[in-house]
């Protein structure tokens, strides 16, 4: 039985060992690829895990720069009660969750569609055209996107308002009507994503093996067969993956674009929970509050993303981890 025990610890000490000979010859190995790792996990560490201490702030009644962090007064959860009992909270949320909802449901199945519809084009040249003219919003700055929504919704010869004036409609502020703000937000996300969303769903077509296509047409199936039957299936898997991600930022909106369209007589519909962070942060100098406000709505994203993860691989064999 010593002999036994002898040999058990000394395989056990080898083990570690070669782990380390292993992670040693790796290292050497690719010494240049790991180098080039080092920035993007600096950034991280530095700009995204460094800065987490601060969240102390959300239970603390004020926070003075001079003093720091770990001089503030301790109130536990009040600056969240606060939140909750607020006049704008529900008003805040719903914002937030209609935004989100739309986004999904509208902005979601777009580059989807378009990858689909990219995939059946047998003309490598139209191809290449649409997908180069398709991925170009997706480098327009977020300022000039609302620019040119300004300039087609203007008054006096807008794009928008020629367009209504050729059906017998009156010209109309776009920017100042409640109705028109989720409508332009959206819509302008999409024209502006899709393209470039649609590339990895391109490549999740591409790895479709070919045979799977010549066996469906062997037994009779068309092109809408062969979508139904093989296309969708090969692309499930990203497609899961992806709506698992957008579930995750649910609580989130573009807050730049966001504020640049907002108006004062569009506050009912655009103010969402990232709006009202940076007024009560930046312009209010609220800063335990809005951390607060911060947490809560991370805290929300990551549950969300942590429940859809695993109904998702519950469901089938598709989940992030």
């Amino acid at each position: 039985m010593e002999l036994i025990r002898q040999e058990r610890a000394a395989d056990s000490a080898a083990v570690p060992r070669g782990r380390i000979t292993f992670l040693r010859r790796e290292l050497v190995r690719n010494k240049y690829l790991y180098l080039m790792l080092v920035p993007v996990l600096a950034y991280y560490l530095i700009f995204h895990y460094g800065p987490m201490y601060g969240l102390m702030m959300a239970f603390q009644k004020s926070y003075s720069p001079v003093k720091g962090i770990f001089a503030g007064t301790w109130v536990g959860l009040d600056n969240f009660t606060t939140f909750f009992n607020s006049y704008y909270f529900w008003r805040l949320l719903r914002n937030t969750l209609v935004l989100s909802f739309y986004s999904i449901v509208l902005g979601f199945p777009a580059p989807i569609i378009l990858a689909l519809l990219l995939h059946e084009v047998r003309s490598k040249a139209f191809k290449r055209t649409v997908q180069t003219v398709s991925y170009l919003p997706h480098f327009i700055s977020v300022v000039v996107i609302v620019g040119m929504l300004s300039t087609f919704s203007a008054l006096d010869g807008g794009l928008f308002n020629v367009i209504r004036s050729l059906f017998g409609y009156e010209p109309m502020m776009f920017f100042t009507e409640q109705n028109m703000f989720r409508p332009m937000y959206i819509l302008s996300n999409i024209w502006q994503g899709a393209g470039w969303s649609s590339i990895i769903f391109l490549a999740a077509l591409a790895n479709i093996d070919s045979q799977l296509y010549e066996a469906a047409k062997i037994d009779g199936a068309g092109r809408w067969k062969q979508l139904l039957h093989v296309t969708l299936p090969g692309i499930m898997p990203t497609m899961i993956v992806m709506l698992i991600l957008r579930l995750g930022a649910v609580m989130n909106a573009d807050v730049q674009k966001i504020l640049l369209m907002q108006t004062a007589s569009t506050y009912e519909v655009s103010d969402v929970i990232s709006t009202f962070v940076y007024r009560s942060g930046v312009l209010e100098a609220n800063y335990t509050y809005s951390t607060a406000i911060g947490l809560l709505n991370g805290v929300v994203n990551f549950t969300l993303l942590v429940v859809a993860n695993a109904i998702s691989r519950k469901a089938n064999s598709s989940s992030l981890w």
